[in-house]
């Protein structure tokens, strides 16, 4: 691996500690991602003529505290905060990089994402913010996400970040009085963090294992804080029963490979038993997040493909189309129901569904799987030639458009 792509890998890894560790210092949201690219600069500068690091995610995290003090020292506002924060960072600075210790910055991103989550935002800017500064997605990366145009997200995280500032916006999580009206949104955050890492919105990698980790080591941080939640251990299970899946997602080429194709020795046992522990701990609920993690342990029950029962998935589904009304819950369920029952009655679901998702690649790549069952060929491959039009990830690009040529 050459010294750039080295440098844009170690940032995918380390960006969101380091902006987290940044705002410590800096009580600035705004200002600690601007350092951050900073450090990022300074790496894809230096890197690539003077070589990589011993330590390249600690190189960052050094540089980018260096240029927070150097900032603090400069900025009358902000001088106040080298003198709380100074001894601290007096000796970050005389660290080397092997030498510094980040035992606390996982907490800091649990911060971070607190918030990223105040009420002074609205759930569109928090989602957007926290997707930039915690999945490290580009804003490009969040317009295809969320269907809007790319403008549209720029403004809202520029804003973002402007309204924190303004406000001055505490770094902690709340006390536990404050605590409840943000966990929705965090959880949200939380989840969005982890499906960015288990099937890549862009880009080459069908998945980011570290980011899906990253979002599952929060999850389990949050039900700590919050153990009485059943939504919160719903999470913990969803999450960790969809990475239970992680290393059979992916063929020998790097292809992905469908559910239904899995090898399920290769699953991963001791987080699926993880995943059915938290799904006990959120017991008596029908939460979003619960009902999620009890269609996910229906799966991983199954020893076979054979064995899934889809009329128990299929009603779950419905339960939650309930709770959470969206076009993709729809659609989810639409494959569901087709399973239990067959394809003509999920595709009369898909097809009412064409209009709200229209740009979405996983409309026409359902409608095509449910096609070819039915017999209609021709039909069939038309949608997934459209479907892989529309795929921004190119893994999954590829497989729709070998099922295209089919």
């Amino acid at each position: 691996m050459d010294a750039r792509a080295t440098v844009e890998s170690v940032w995918k890894l380390e960006s969101a500690r380091i902006v987290a560790a940044l705002t410590r210092l800096v009580r600035d949201v705004g200002l600690a991602e601007d350092l951050a690219q900073d450090a990022l600069l300074a790496a894809l500068e230096e890197w690539p003529a003077k070589g990589v690091p011993a330590n390249p995610g600690g190189w960052l995290m050094l540089t980018a505290k260096h240029r927070a003090i150097d900032r603090l020292r400069r900025d009358d506002r902000l001088r106040a905060n080298l003198a709380e924060l100074g001894r601290a960072a007096e000796h970050e600075q005389q660290a080397g990089p092997e030498e510094l210790d980040d035992g606390d910055i996982g907490d800091d991103v649990l911060r971070l994402i607190f918030i990223a989550c105040h009420p002074v935002l609205s759930r569109e800017a928090s989602v957007a913010l926290t997707l930039r500064m915690i999945g490290g997605l580009t804003t490009a990366e969040i317009a295809r996400a969320f269907l809007v145009p790319e403008p549209t997200i720029g403004q809202r995280i520029s804003r973002a970040k402007r309204t924190l500032g303004e406000r001055k916006i505490p770094f902690e999580v709340p006390p536990p009085d404050e605590r409840a009206g943000r966990l929705s949104a965090v959880l949200e955050t939380v989840y969005l963090i982890f499906n960015e890492g288990y099937a890549a919105t862009a880009g080459d990698d069908w998945m980011r294992p570290a980011l899906a980790s990253e979002a599952i080591r929060l999850g389990r941080m949050l039900a700590g804080l919050a153990p009485a939640e059943p939504e919160v251990h719903g999470l913990v299970a969803l999450m960790e029963l969809h990475a239970s899946r992680m290393a059979a997602r992916l063929g020998p080429g790097g292809e992905p490979v469908p559910l239904l194709e899995q090898d399920r020795e290769r699953w991963d046992h001791e987080l699926i038993r993880s995943g059915f522990a938290a799904l006990l701990r959120a017991q008596h609920s029908d939460g979003p997040y619960v009902l999620q993690a009890a269609i996910a342990a229906s799966h991983a029950r199954a020893r076979t493909a054979g064995d899934t029962d889809w009329v128990r998935i299929a009603g779950l589904y419905e339960l939650l189309v309930r709770r959470t009304p969206t076009p993709v819950v729809e659609l989810n369920r639409a494959v569901a129901v087709a399973m239990a029952f067959g394809p003509e009655r999920g595709l009369a679901i898909v097809d009412g569904l064409a209009g709200e998702l229209r740009d979405y690649h996983l409309l026409p790549a359902v409608r095509g799987d449910l096609l070819r069952r039915l017999g209609r060929d021709a039909e069939a491959r038309a949608e997934f030639a459209r479907a892989a039009d529309l795929a921004r990830n190119a893994k999954e690009r590829d497989v729709l458009l070998a099922r295209a040529a089919m």
